[in-house]
C-alpha cells in the first residue's frame, strides 16, 4: 500500500494544476447538482417491523385522511379568566382554511378545554405527512390567532418540526482548529494550506450529498453528522500528512521525493483510519434501521471523500506552496535542521520516559478513574426527544410547556390505538372493548371515542396517558395496554403515534447496541492485527476502546440526563439521550479511536522493527507523534465542540458526546494507558504465531517495504568507483 501511495503522492505534485482543476471542477459540478437538485430533508424516524409503524402504514391504507401530521393550537386567557367560545371559534375557522388542512377541531365540541375553562386544544389535522407539508403551510399554521386579542396562542405538534439549521456558532470549531494549526506548524501558510485542503473536502462531500436528497430520504440531523464528521477527519487526515512531509523536509529530502513518502507513510496510516471510519459508519446498516443506515452512510461518504482529497489535492498544495509550509527560520536554515529544534528531547520524548517510569501507576489511576466515570452509564434511558427538550422560547418548547401547564404533560404524548376489523360491525365491538380495556390501564388518564373511516372497518382511539412522552410510566403504559388488548377478537388493534413510535425505536435500538458493539470490537481486533502483526496490541486497543465509550457514556449521561452541570452546555431540560445517540457514538468513536492508535503505535512498530529496543521504540513513538496526535484531538474536539452551541438537542448531545468521547481516547487512553501498556509489554506486545503471521497479508502501514525499495534504489544510482 506504501508504495502505491507514495507513486500517488508524486505524481500529484508533478501535476499539481491538473489536480487542483479536476477537484476544482467536481466541487462546481456538484454545487451545481446540489443547488439544483437538492429536496427536503425528513425528521421522520420510520421503523419498518414494529406495531408502531405497522399501525402508521394500516392508516396511510384505511384511513389516510388522518394519517397526516398534526398541530396543536394551545389556547390560554389571562389569569383567573376563562375561554369564550365565540373567541375560538374565529381561530378554529382560520385554521380550518389552512392549504391542506383536513379538519381543525373545536375544542368545545370535542371536550378539549381544561376543566377551569382557561386552557383549549385545537386539534389540526394536515393531509400529508409532516416533512411533506410546505413553509407556506407552516407558516400559515404558526400565524394562526396572530391577531387574537387578550389570548395566549401557541403552535405546536408534529407540523412544527423544522430542518436543523447551520449557522455561525459551527465556525467557532473551525476558527479553534485554525489557531491550533498555527501554533502547531508554526506556519500561516502550512495552517492556511491544511485547513483550505480539509475545507474543500468537505465542501465536495457535501455537496455530493445534496445532490442526493432528491432521491434518497435524508433525516435533518443526516447532513450535520456527515459535516461534522467530514470537517473533524478532513482537518486531522491533512494535519498528519503535511507534518510527515515537513518532516522529510527537514531531514533534507527534495520536496517532490517528501511528498511522495509523506503519503506513503502518513497517506497509508490515513487510508487504515479512514476505511475504519468508514467501515464503523456503514455498518449501522446492519441494525436495519433505515434513518439510522442513511445516517451512517451520509457521514461515510463524506469520509472517503476527505481521503481521497488528502491524497490527492494535499500533495498538489504542497508542491504550490514549496518551502513556505516550513517556518520562516528553517526555510533560512534551507530546511536541514530538526523540525522544532528540539524534537530530540521534545515533551513527547519526556513523557514517553515518564510514562515507562510510572507505568503501574497511570494504569491503575487512568482504569480507575474511567470506570468511575462509567458509572452513570447503568442508568443510562434512551428515547427518540420531544419538544419538552427543545429550546426553551422555541415555538415547539413553547406550546409543550402550556399544554402541560393547562391539561398535564400526558396531553403531549398522545397515543393512537388503530383498530381494523373485517366489518363496520366488528370494528366497533373491538373498539368499545378495546377502549373499557385501555381505560382500566395504570397510567392512562383517558381516552377519546372511537373515530372511524368511511366504511367504518378502521376505528381510531385516541389515547392520553398521565405522564410526558418520555417517561418510564408512560412506557410501561404502552406496554400494558399491548398486552391487554392482544386478546380481543374480532379486530387488529395496534397502537401508535410518536410516543410509540419512539418507544418502539429506543428499544430496537438498544437490543441492537450490544451486537454492534461485539462487531466493532471484534473488527477492530482483526485490523488492528493485520496493521500490527501482533495479537496484544489489538487486544490492548479494544479494551481502551471500551474504557473510552463506557466514560463518554456515563459523562453524556450524567449532564444531558441527569442534569449534573447541565446549564454550561446549555441544556435546558435534562431529560433521556436521543435513542440512536450510543449506537451512533459506538461507530463514530471507533473510528476516531483507531486514528490515533495507529498513528502512535505504528511509529513504535516502525522503529522496533528497525531494530530498536521495545522501551526506546515505545518512546520514540510518542516522541515523533504525540504533538500531532496532541493537536489533532484539539482540532476534533474544537470542530465536535462547536456543535454543542448549537440549540437543537440532537446536534446538540451528539457534538458533546463526541467532543468528550476523543478527549478521553486521545489524552487518557492513547497518550497515558497506550504507552503504558507497551512499555509493560516489552517484546511480548508484537508476539504473533508463526501460522497466523504467514496466513496474515502485510499491508505495510509503516512503509517498511517502501523504506527498503528506496534504499535499494539509491544503492542502484550511486556510481561504483573507478
Amino acid at each position: 500500500m506504501a508504495t502505491l501511495l507514495y507513486r500517488l503522492g508524486r505524481f500529484s505534485f508533478r501535476r499539481r494544476g491538473r489536480i487542483a482543476a479536476l477537484w476544482l471542477l467536481l466541487l462546481t459540478l456538484l454545487g451545481v447538482g446540489a443547488a439544483t437538485l437538492m429536496g427536503p430533508t425528513s425528521d421522520k424516524f420510520s421503523m419498518p417491523g414494529t406495531e408502531s409503524q405497522r399501525a402508521l402504514d394500516d392508516l396511510d391504507r384505511q384511513f389516510p385522511q388522518a394519517g397526516g401530521a398534526t398541530g396543536a393550537i394551545v389556547l390560554a386567557a389571562p389569569e383567573g379568566g376563562k375561554l369564550d367560545p365565540a373567541a375560538v371559534a374565529p381561530l378554529v375557522k382560520e385554521a380550518a382554511g389552512i392549504d391542506g388542512v383536513t379538519a381543525a377541531m373545536d375544542p368545545f365540541q370535542t371536550g378539549s378545554v381544561s376543566r377551569d375553562g382557561r386552557y383549549a386544544l385545537i386539534q389540526v389535522q394536515f393531509d400529508k405527512a409532516a416533512d411533506e407539508v410546505t413553509d407556506e403551510q407552516k407558516s400559515a399554521y404558526a400565524a394562526v390567532g396572530a391577531d387574537a386579542e387578550g389570548l395566549r396562542v401557541e403552535h405546536g405538534g408534529e407540523v412544527m418540526g423544522g430542518e436543523v439549521e447551520i449557522g455561525s456558532t459551527e465556525a467557532l470549531g473551525v476558527l479553534v482548529a485554525a489557531v491550533v494549526l498555527v501554533v502547531t506548524f508554526g506556519s500561516l501558510v502550512a495552517a492556511g494550506m491544511t485547513l483550505l485542503n480539509a475545507l474543500i473536502g468537505v465542501a465536495v462531500g457535501m455537496a455530493g450529498l445534496f445532490s442526493l436528497t432528491s432521491v434518497i430520504e435524508l433525516t435533518s440531523t443526516a447532513p450535520v453528522l456527515a459535516l461534522m464528521l467530514g470537517l473533524a477527519v478532513g482537518i486531522d487526515y491533512s494535519l498528519f500528512i503535511t507534518s510527515r512531509y515537513r518532516q522529510y523536509l527537514a531531514e533534507g529530502l527534495k520536496p517532490e521525493e517528501a511528498a511522495g513518502r509523506a503519503t506513503g507513510t502518513a497517506g497509508s496510516a490515513v487510508v487504515f483510519a479512514g476505511a475504519t471510519v468508514v467501515i464503523a459508519l456503514a455498518g449501522l446498516s446492519v441494525v436495519g434501521i433505515p434513518f439510522l443506515s442513511v445516517m451512517g452512510l451520509a457521514a461515510a461518504g463524506t469520509v472517503a471523500v476527505a481521503v481521497l482529497v488528502a491524497l490527492t489535492l494535499l500533495p498538489a498544495f504542497l508542491s504550490f506552496a514549496g518551502k513556505k509550509i516550513l517556518p520562516r527560520k528553517q526555510r533560512q536554515a534551507d530546511g536541514h535542521t530538526a523540525e522544532d529544534g528540539t524534537a530530540a528531547e521534545g515533551f513527547g520524548f519526556a513523557w514517553g520516559r515518564l510514562v515507562a517510569k510510572l507505568r503501574v501507576p497511570f494504569l491503575v489511576v487512568g482504569i480507575l478513574g474511567l470506570g468511575a466515570l462509567t458509572l452513570p452509564a447503568q442508568d443510562m434511558r434512551i428515547a427518540l426527544p420531544d419538544a419538552g427538550t427543545a429550546a426553551e422560547g422555541s415555538p415547539a418548547r413553547e406550546a409543550y410547556d402550556l399544554t402541560s401547564e393547562g391539561f398535564g404533560e400526558g396531553f403531549n404524548g398522545r397515543l393512537i390505538a388503530v383498530v381494523n376489523g373485517d366489518d363496520a360491525q366488528s370494528t366497533g365491538a373491538a373498539a368499545e372493548k378495546a377502549t373499557a380495556l385501555i381505560k382500566d390501564t395504570d397510567g392512562i388518564l383517558a381516552v377519546a371515542p372511537p373515530q372511524l373511516n368511511e366504511q367504518g372497518t378502521t376505528a381510531l382511539l385516541a389515547v392520553i396517558p398521565e405522564a410526558g412522552p418520555t417517561a418510564v410510566a408512560t412506557e410501561d403504559a404502552v406496554h400494558d395496554i399491548r398486552d391487554r388488548v392482544a386478546d380481543v377478537e374480532g379486530a387488529d388493534i395496534a397502537l401508535t403515534g410518536a410516543t410509540a413510535l419512539g418507544i418502539d425505536v429506543s428499544e430496537k435500538l438498544a437490543d441492537a447496541l450490544p451486537v454492534y458493539l461485539l462487531l466493532v470490537v471484534g473488527l477492530s481486533i482483526l485490523l488492528l492485527m493485520l496493521v500490527f502483526r501482533s495479537v496484544l496490541v489489538p487486544l490492548k486497543a479494544a479494551l481502551g476502546f471500551l474504557l473510552t465509550v463506557g466514560a463518554t457514556f456515563g459523562i453524556t449521561v450524567a449532564i444531558f440526563q441527569e442534569g449534573h452541570l447541565a446549564g454550561l452546555v446549555g441544556v435546558d431540560t435534562p431529560g433521556p439521550l436521543v435513542s440512536f445517540l450510543p449506537i451512533l457514538l459506538i461507530g463514530i468513536l471507533f473510528g476516531l479511536a483507531m486514528d490515533y492508535e495507529v498513528f502512535l503505535v505504528s511509529r513504535m512498530r516502525e522503529d522496533f522493527v528497525h531494530g530498536a529496543d521495545p522501551q526506546a521504540a515505545m518512546v520514540s513513538g510518542m516522541g515523533h507523534n504525540a504533538r500531532v496526535v496532541t493537536a489533532a484531538a484539539l482540532i476534533m474536539t474544537s470542530v465536535f465542540g462547536g456543535f454543542v452551541l448549537m440549540d437543537d438537542p440532537i446536534i446538540k448531545s451528539i457534538g458533546f458526546a463526541l467532543a468528550v468521547g476523543v478527549v478521553v481516547d486521545a489524552f487518557v487512553v492513547r497518550m497515558a494507558l497506550v504507552p503504558a501498556v507497551m512499555s509493560l509489554l516489552g517484546r511480548a506486545a508484537w508476539w504473533l504465531p508463526g501460522p497466523v503471521d504467514k496466513a496474515l497479508p502485510d499491508l505495510d502501514i509503516e512503509g517498511e517495504k517502501l523504506n527498503r525499495q528506496l534504499a535499494a534504489e539509491t544503492r542502484d544510482e550511486t556510481p561504483v568507483p573507478v
